[in-house]
């Protein structure tokens, strides 16, 4: 999973290869498949599907290797949706399309049962007022899986204390990740690292108690410019950084790094040598698929090695 300086100088590749083949994680079901819903993207699938079990059948509408932040949906999503149990999602702006299909399934007064899974966390004082990428977060997450194991409860009551209970499990789970960024954070020689990718981990960052540097702001359709990179190369220089970290979602195409890796690596200025992932678990890829990883692996077994790596917390 690593971008070394040798793999980017000689071959012009990076060692991820990631998967553009659409598909989604769960497959429409058959008509003998049990009632169930949508979740708006891949973490909110995720956790859903963790709270429902064998109960419910959940669907990803995301294609496999596209992120839910910023996807454009096709045309029949909301019938689809409309035509189903139940719709989680997060009701901010990061998620434009989710939110308007909600305000339409409302004006028509569907029967679909639509879950928020903010519950009561607001975006604004005592969250980041720019960055919404609360699912990031593993204390935050814990709030929402609660609150979407709470409303499922409501809409299905046969099955309230089955969720309850899985989604006390799987908090648990959410638990020792959280533990797992608290032991990164105490091993850490550094609290600066760069992050080649759009403005994600300001909620980590806060509660952890680390810098993650990045070029361009919140949204991933920013583009960073030659001043950008240009203070990358400063301050990887400065802070003497040897390993940076780039999102495996904002490549170019399959075994290309993101150009201005590419730049900092090559750059004479630096001491940096390698890059790797870090991912805000917006989506998901053919090889996580076949690894079954879901949300708690991607933070477990990309995150916070990458974390460690680019914090000289190893």
């Amino acid at each position: 999973m690593t971008l070394s300086r040798r793999s980017i100088l000689q071959s012009g590749a990076g060692a991820i290869a990631l998967s553009t083949v659409a598909g989604c994680l769960s497959e429409p079901d058959d008509g003998a498949a049990p009632e169930g819903g949508y979740a708006a993207f891949f973490t909110l699938w995720d956790w859903t599907e963790q709270i429902v079990g064998d109960e419910k059948a959940v669907e990803n509408p995301v294609d496999t290797g596209e992120m839910g932040h910023g996807w454009e949906p096709p045309a029949d999503i909301q019938q689809e949706i409309a035509g189903s149990e139940f719709f989680v999602y997060l009701d901010i702006n990061e998620f434009q399309w989710a939110q308007d299909v909600v305000a339409d399934i409302e004006s028509d007064e569907n029967d679909v049962t639509v879950i928020d899974g903010m519950g009561e966390l607001e975006v604004g004082e005592e969250l980041s007022p720019v960055d919404n990428h609360v699912w990031v977060d593993p204390v935050l997450a814990q709030s929402i899986v609660e609150t979407i194991a709470d409303e499922l409860g409501e809409m299905d009551p046969d099955n309230e204390a089955l969720y309850t209970e899985n989604a006390a499990e799987y908090v648990d789970r959410l638990d020792d990740v959280d533990q797992q960024f608290q032991e990164v954070a105490e091993d850490a020689d550094r609290d600066l690292a760069i992050f080649a990718g759009h403005d994600s981990f300001s909620y980590i960052e806060d509660r952890y108690g680390f810098e993650l540097h990045t070029p361009v702001g919140t949204s991933p359709d920013e583009v960073e410019g030659p001043s950008d990179i240009s203070e990358m190369i400063d301050l990887a220089a400065d802070h003497d950084i040897e390993t940076i970290l780039y999102d495996p979602f904002e490549t170019p195409g399959e075994d290309e790094p993101p150009r201005m890796v590419e730049v900092v690596i090559e750059s004479d200025e630096t001491a940096v040598t390698e890059a790797e992932p870090l991912t805000p678990a917006e989506g998901t890829t053919e090889e996580w698929n076949e690894q079954d990883w879901g949300w708690v692996e991607q933070m477990t077994e990309l995150n916070v090695p990458s974390l460690r790596k680019a914090l000289d917390a190893e």
